[in-house]
């Protein structure tokens, strides 16, 4: 992989940059769906949250691929914070999670994603979703989301990529989005609050695309997430138009070193007038 040079104001949208981010979230798919139909065993991590050998593989390729095109950035890993979270952050670091969704990839169902995302000064600047099931690659823009249909071996060419915009959500009926995995009951009252005419249950950031891309205009998250779960997903929606707050509106934020890189609750949203849809 090309290094382009390295500059501390770079643009992280510049394209040979988000060629490179893109390239690798491929090669990390093409990883994975290699685990996929082969098979993998499950084990349990001291968080009793899932992790694969599949796992693994991705984030060891994506830190190596990262190490190569900016060696300047630190690079904070989930399975790495496995391990041991790290005890500083630079201004500037990545966020991976090199299999975000990972009981939907035991599973065998196809909602699973590779996320990189990109922060400086405790917001995400950048980022990389790559869903390797549905070959769809959502990156961030300046100006706009982008989304490309692309198999884990294909020949990658962001300038085709499409264009997200997000509009405003119609409050006689959102489309909301909950977790398969972790909908508890403060989501179901959120829901239960809002004119709602579609709920949709599906897995990883690919939530964060589905808002991205005009699927759903609402999503509320109560249980835990960690940074990595969020990073990429937030810098997707933002560039599209949508909004990632905490409960009391505030701009989600990242570097919680103090929560051991835990995330509060969030409301992602395609629009900021969601709040019109309460009952």
């Amino acid at each position: 992989m090309t290094r382009p040079d390295f500059d501390p104001n770079f643009n992280p949208h510049a394209p040979a940059f988000m060629h490179a981010l893109c390239q690798m979230a491929l090669e990390a798919g093409s990883v994975i769906m290699r685990h996929y139909r082969d098979g993998v065993a499950e084990e349990t991590k001291a968080d009793k949250s899932p992790v694969t050998q599949a796992d693994r593989d991705a984030e060891i390729l994506l830190e190596g691929a990262l190490g190569q095109l900016a060696p300047e950035i630190q690079v904070i890993g989930e399975e790495a914070c496995a391990e041991t979270v790290p005890d500083r952050l630079e201004d500037m670091f990545f966020l991976l999670d090199p299999l975000d969704g990972t009981r939907d990839f035991v599973a065998k169902r196809d909602n699973f994603t590779v996320n990189i995302g990109l922060i400086k000064g405790q917001y995400p600047i950048a980022g990389v979703i790559y869903a390797p099931v549905h070959e769809m690659l959502y990156f961030s823009g300046t100006d706009s989301a982008y989304r490309l249909a692309i198999a884990p071996d294909g020949d990658l060419d962001i300038a085709k990529a499409e264009k997200l915009n997000t509009q405003k959500a119609d409050p006689s009926g959102l489309r909301v989005i909950a977790s398969r995995s972790h909908r508890g009951e403060k989501t179901d009252q959120m829901i239960a609050s809002l004119n709602v005419k579609e709920t949709i249950a599906t897995a990883s950031s690919y939530k964060f695309c589905l808002l991205a891309e005009g699927t759903a205009d609402f999503y509320p998250r109560y249980g835990r997430t960690m940074e990595w779960d969020t990073a990429a997903g937030q810098a997707i929606l933002e560039a599209a138009g949508g909004i990632v707050t905490t409960e009391d509106g505030d701009r989600f934020t990242y570097g919680k070193l103090a929560r051991g890189l835990d995330n509060p609750s969030f409301i992602a949203a395609a629009a900021d007038n969601w709040q019109d849809a309460l009952k």
